[in-house]
């Protein structure tokens, strides 16, 4: 018996290993192929993006949303982190040093910047990398097929600005408000001859969505006091770390906020109003008055308060104190025990201590 269990125990052991290899080539082809392409997707992922992915981005059926165009000048404190350092030291380096290295690497994919302004990030706005070199007299060299761009020759230091398209929008799916970048434009500053003021040249697009991963790699300098105080250039966008002014609208003339405004008062002014329709819109989804309502509202009660305390001041005999139950109940039982005293003290032979005083009638 012994003998036979141990043949069908063998028997199902090679029956098993036939069916396995008896996979056809066309199955075992398929499944190679869809293992390969699993792989490819995560591959070029950070590990951060792995965790996350697929990375947040801008839904796109919302209920509400609008589109502001800022200019980050990095001569200010808040957006010194992606201008310093101005050449590469190991690792380190400022988002255009690291944007240009990875379109000259063929990492991330750059687009035209059309005279309107507006982005648009179809395959045939991809940009001519040549001629872009050759237009920004960028010096470059081809080693086996592969453009080659010296750290010496990367233009990094005349990069003074960026030019960044910003989504905000209601998901009326979550119910939450979001902000997101979602473009951004290196700003060449190039001081010509003739000229006394740099001119400024809007280098490419490029889709943040697209770079978002890459960005969550690289880490910059957050703080002058502190050296080792970082985040990575993703965090830098998504928490709005930075500072810019609107300079521009999606709107239905196709106008940026210059060109219908006369001049830098109306230019501010509009900026400041977007500002401030931005926060309202925010203030009303969990609110039911508008911020100047809310703002007018703390203002009447601040003078109600001054009134009162004036009125108080004025006639401190009408003031008025608060009795609580417990109070009440106290001077009551004052009250009944001063009642009660000097019935006590009669009782007693007036032991008060008070002098006596008696009346004698004489008789005449």
């Amino acid at each position: 018996m012994q003998y036979i269990s141990r043949l069908l125990i063998i028997a199902s052991f090679l029956f098993v290993a036939q069916i396995s290899d008896a996979q056809p080539p066309a199955r075992l082809k398929k499944n190679a192929k869809q293992e390969k392409k699993a792989e490819s997707a995560v591959a070029g992922l950070s590990e951060r993006a792995k965790s996350q992915y697929p990375g947040v981005i801008v839904p796109d059926e919302v209920e509400w949303k609008r589109d502001v165009y800022r200019v980050l000048d990095l001569q200010k404190e808040e957006n010194a982190s992606l201008y310093y350092p101005v050449e590469q030291v190991g690792n380190s380096m400022n988002l255009f040093t690291f944007l240009f290295n990875n379109i000259i690497n063929g990492n991330i994919k750059a687009y035209e910047y059309n005279l309107d302004g507006y982005e648009s990030f179809g395959e045939e706005n991809l940009i001519d990398l040549k001629a872009m070199l050759d237009d920004y007299r960028i010096y470059f060299e081809e080693k086996d097929g592969a453009i080659v761009v010296g750290k010496s020759d990367i233009p990094s230091a005349e990069v003074l600005s960026y030019y960044i398209k910003e989504s905000h929008y209601y998901d009326n799916r979550t119910g939450t408000y979001g902000k997101r970048v979602t473009a951004l434009c290196p700003v060449l500053h190039r001081n010509e001859e003739f000229s006394f003021e740099a001119t400024k040249y809007p280098m490419f697009w490029v889709n943040y969505d697209e770079v978002a991963q890459q960005l969550a790699q690289q880490k910059v300098m957050t703080s002058s006091l502190n050296n080792v105080s970082s985040m990575s250039l993703d965090d830098y966008f998504t928490k709005g770390v930075y500072s810019g002014d609107i300079y521009k609208t999606v709107n239905m003339r196709n106008l940026a906020i210059a060109q219908y405004c006369k001049d830098s008062t109306e230019v501010k002014k509009e900026q400041q109003k977007i500002e401030q329709q931005l926060k309202d819109f925010r203030t009303n989804l969990w609110n039911t008055k508008t911020v100047a309502e809310l703002k007018q509202d703390s203002i009447n009660a601040a003078a109600e308060a001054a009134k009162d305390s004036i009125a108080a001041a004025e006639n401190p005999d009408k003031k008025e104190k608060k009795v609580t139950r417990r109070a009440s109940r106290e001077k009551k039982t004052e009250k009944v025990k001063k009642e009660s005293k000097p019935k006590k003290q009669k009782e007693s032979g007036g032991n008060s201590g008070a002098a006596k005083v008696s009346v004698r009638r004489t008789r005449r």
